[in-house]
């Protein structure tokens, strides 16, 4: 039986730098994502993401990597690792969960883009 492996994530907007993490992961096992709710990413990134929850999680779904796209909260917590059973998570190096149980890897995130990134570009195209 393979290892599950549980990626959390907000994906507000999916770019190459979030197919690369879950390629990674899929290494070690089954992939879960742990998709962060709109109210969450409102509460702790403080703006409302442009994909909602629902077409957020249709895109990762399709995804070949993915195996299941489960909601979890925004700071993963042993509630969640234990509700669904998973072996190892996995995120990017800017990982700011506090979990003491949990096994963990980080890795770096890709160089040059970010949802960030992305969504500054495109305000700024809109304010030319």
């Amino acid at each position: 039986m393979k290892k599950k492996i549980l990626v959390d994530m907000s994906a507000t907007l999916i770019h190459h730098g979030h197919i690369r993490l879950l390629k990674k992961a899929s290494k070690y096992g089954d992939v879960i994502v742990g998709l962060s709710s709109d109210k969450d990413i409102k509460k702790y990134k403080g703006y409302n993401p442009e994909l909602n929850y629902k077409s957020r999680k249709e895109i990762l779904q399709s995804i070949k990597y993915v195996k299941k796209v489960v909601c979890t909260n925004y700071h993963v917590s042993e509630k969640d690792i234990n509700k669904f059973k998973i072996d190892l998570l996995i995120h990017g190096n800017d990982f700011s969960n506090h979990l003491t149980k949990t096994k963990f890897i980080k890795f770096k995130r890709t160089i040059g883009i970010s949802s960030s990134k992305i969504r500054r570009k495109a305000c700024k195209i809109l304010n030319r």
